[in-house]
């Protein structure tokens, strides 16, 4: 994914007072730009929320959705801000005015066209590093939710969960979330494949097929950055 300026490095308090149409996060001090979510992203994200919200009425962790700042790394440098789609915070302390500051107990992250390898990689990474301890990547594309458990400050094997299976949330004793109502009422979009002789007016067009089938508004410049992320 494309940062806001290689060159430069920044923390919590440049971030604080951006003030521009376009998101960003930052990674480890390296800014990236996060697209408009499409009207499925949306979708899923509030069907996620509903079973969590409904199983923690009334118990001490709490359930929060973006736009919401967590800093993973506030003790140290602060340089680590980032928007996760979907986490629950147990530890109240954890929770200022400003968002979270230190490691949710569970993040959920819904990937995209834009955001895949953003979440399945350097994300992925940066959680693992952080000690979030339960990871998940909902695949509106797919149609699956990919859990990975932090064990000896790791992720194993993430064990995906498709329509018909039923998530046992490893953080929250007793919640299970059916996979089925996440992804009811969705309209898929196509999965997009690159191929290797793809140049960047080929990946152009894929994403804007895809993201045009999943109901977002697409603009200029979110087409710019869309095709960036593939380079990263």
């Amino acid at each position: 994914m494309s940062s806001l300026a290689e060159e430069r490095r920044y923390t919590y308090a440049d971030y604080a007072v951006w003030k521009s149409d376009v998101r960003y996060e930052l990674i480890d001090g390296a800014a990236y730009a996060m697209a408009a979510p499409s009207s499925v992203h949306q979708k899923v994200s509030k069907k996620i929320f509903r079973q969590l919200d409904n199983f923690l009425t009334g118990k001490p962790c709490e359930v929060y959705y973006a736009p919401f700042a967590v800093r993973l790394n506030a003790d140290d440098f602060d340089d680590t801000v980032v928007e996760p789609d979907l986490l629950v915070v147990c530890d109240g302390s954890k929770i200022d005015i400003r968002g979270v500051k230190g490691a949710p107990d569970l993040i959920i992250e819904i990937v995209s066209p834009f955001s895949a390898r953003h979440d399945t990689d350097i994300k992925f990474r940066r959680y693992q590093k952080a000690g979030v301890r339960e990871y998940w990547i909902a695949d509106p594309a797919r149609r699956t939710v990919e859990v990975y458990i932090l064990e000896n400050g790791a992720y194993g094997v993430g064990r995906v969960y498709r329509s018909g299976d039923i998530i046992v949330v490893h953080v929250l004793k007793g919640c299970e979330i059916n996979v089925a109502e996440i992804f009811y009422d969705t309209a898929e979009f196509e999965e997009v494949e690159y191929d290797e002789e793809d140049n960047e007016t080929s990946m152009r067009n894929k994403l804007i097929q895809a993201l045009k089938s999943s109901g977002a508004e697409i603009t200029d410049e979110q087409i710019e950055k869309a095709v960036k992320i593939l380079d990263h």
